[in-house]
């Protein structure tokens, strides 16, 4: 019963998170728009909710030995979950090699901040769904 209702809810679960890395790696862009030669990162949202699922489906991975490298992988190029960061283009090119357009990142901020909401209130209208059924819709 509980692997049926963590399906049903596995999909929104899973892009409130990556939307929440998101969220975190564009603040990271912002903050570090005065810093010289910093490359404004972002994550391929569409590819890496799919890698997410694909990775869910046939269960969590674990590392069986401690000279076994983590899982997922870490390094400069992924966050802490495993999701891969991708450099964000030039826009507009700055003297000490930043490439943080603040306007490009304030949009994207707020892009990402509302498709999060959403994403909670649809998530809420879930489970009220379910509520609803459990109790006999009264």
């Amino acid at each position: 019963m509980l692997g049926k209702l963590d399906d049903h809810l596995r999909f929104n679960e899973t892009a409130l998170s990556l939307r929440s890395t998101r969220q975190s790696v564009l603040a990271s862009n912002i903050a570090n728009a005065d810093t010289p030669n910093y490359k404004a990162r972002d994550i391929d949202f569409s590819s890496a909710l799919q890698a997410a699922l694909d990775v869910n489906k046939g269960g969590p991975l674990t590392t069986t030995a401690p000279k076994h490298y983590p899982l997922p992988p870490q390094g400069a190029g992924t966050t802490a979950d495993g999701t891969p960061l991708q450099y964000r283009g030039v826009v507009q090119g700055a003297v000490d090699g930043n490439t943080v357009d603040m306007d490009v990142e304030r949009n994207q901020f707020a892009d990402n901040a509302l498709r999060y909401e959403a994403g909670v209130n649809f998530i809420n209208s879930q489970i009220k769904g379910l509520l609803s059924v459990i109790q006999g819709g009264q």
